[in-house]
This record gives C-alpha cells, sequence and structure tokens, in this order.
C-alpha cells in the first residue's frame, strides 16, 4: 500500500525517490525512544546528523492493517488519508533534503493537505469525478477534527494548513470538472515545486 501511494505521488508530480517509504516504518516503541508524541497514528520523526537527515515513519499497525486490506478506494477515507499524509510527509522532506532546502511545519502539512485531495481524486478520476471531488473538498476541509491534546501551536498550524489548502484545491476543482487532466497535473507540478514562503503565498490566492 505506501509503494503504490508513493508511486502515485511521484507520478502526479512527475518525481522520482530513490528511497521508499516503507523502508524506514518504526514501530511504536522505537517512535517513543526518537522523540515520538506517543499519541499520533501517524508520524514522520526527523533527525539531522553529520551524514545528513535521519528519517522515520511511524503509522499505527492497526491502521495500516486495515487501509492494506480493503484498499485505498473501499476503506474509510480518514484512514487512508492518513495514510497518504505520512507517505506524503515523507516523500516531501526527502525531495527538499536532496534540494537542500528547508521545509517549515507548515509548509509540509499544507502540501500534505494538497496530496490527499490529488491522490484520491486522481484514483476516482473518470465518470462523475467532478461532483465527487466537490465532495471531498468538504469532507476533507471543512469536516476536519482537531485532536483535543494538541497544544496551541499544532492547533494553529493544522488550522492554517487546512484553510490555505481548501483555498487552492477549491481553484483545481474547474479543472477537475471539465476532465482536464494535463491541466490538473501540469498545476499540482507547479505548486509542488514551489518553496517555503512562495509556496504558503500561492496557496493562499483566491485565483
Amino acid at each position: 500500500m505506501l509503494d503504490a501511494i508513493q508511486e502515485q505521488l511521484e507520478a502526479i508530480y512527475g518525481i522520482r525517490c530513490e528511497y521508499r517509504a516503507k523502508d524506514f516504518l518504526i514501530d511504536a516503541e522505537s517512535a517513543r525512544q526518537l522523540g515520538g508524541s506517543g499519541r499520533a497514528r501517524e508520524e514522520l520523526l526527523v533527525s539531522e546528523g553529520r551524514e545528513g537527515l535521519e528519517l522515520a515513519l511511524y503509522l499505527e499497525p492497526e491502521l495500516l492493517e486495515r487501509v492494506t486490506r480493503e484498499g485505498p478506494l473501499a476503506s474509510e477515507l480518514g484512514d487512508f488519508c492518513e495514510v497518504a499524509e505520512g507517505v506524503s510527509h515523507f516523500l516531501y522532506v526527502a525531495q527538499t533534503a536532496g534540494l537542500e532546502r528547508s521545509v517549515s511545519l507548515l509548509e509540509l502539512e499544507a502540501q500534505a493537505e494538497v496530496d490527499k485531495f490529488a491522490v484520491c481524486t486522481l484514483m476516482r478520476w473518470g465518470l462523475n469525478v467532478g461532483r465527487w471531488a466537490g465532495t471531498l473538498v468538504g469532507r476533507l476541509f471543512d469536516q476536519m477534527v482537531l485532536r483535543p491534546n494538541l497544544s496551541g501551536p499544532e492547533r494553529w498550524r493544522y488550522t492554517e494548513a487546512n484553510r490555505l489548502a481548501k483555498r487552492y484545491c477549491e481553484r483545481l476543482l474547474p479543472m477537475v470538472r471539465e476532465g482536464s487532466m494535463e491541466r490538473l497535473l501540469s498545476e499540482l507540478r507547479h505548486a509542488y515545486r514551489l518553496g517555503a514562503e512562495a509556496k504558503l503565498q500561492y496557496f493562499a490566492r483566491v485565483r
């Protein structure tokens, strides 16, 4: 499942990462030892060492097993999106590290929200995808529920990432409704390659 999601993201953005997210999976105890929060079902752990960045990805085993068993389009949307978010985080950090560029947590979260929309929409591409994508925007962004144990800065970051990604995905909807995959992919690839503040400002635009 992780390979399938990563390959989908790489195809969407026209990139190729030499590292595979599945090879960086760790268990809950290892995540705690590496400084994980212990309360998330998905968490990317990043450490900067002498040789560069060190990455580890934690996904709750029951969550990953359920999504793998049921498949991306049959599994519960929230479950699938949580797994996709973990792969998105891994891939984006690996890509920016390869470019020797830093990435903010807000940028990382906003891109992950867009990635979830892009992956789900492209997997459902075909008849009535425009109507389905419109419903998806509502489910992803209007029905977001924050965990009650988040800190103030975390709540702000997730809320702001949700706001920025929603605004950008709403700009993508006309391309989906027109069935213009070429335009959609071109736009997604352009935004993906923007960095730092430029990406956040681009997401925030109304048109």
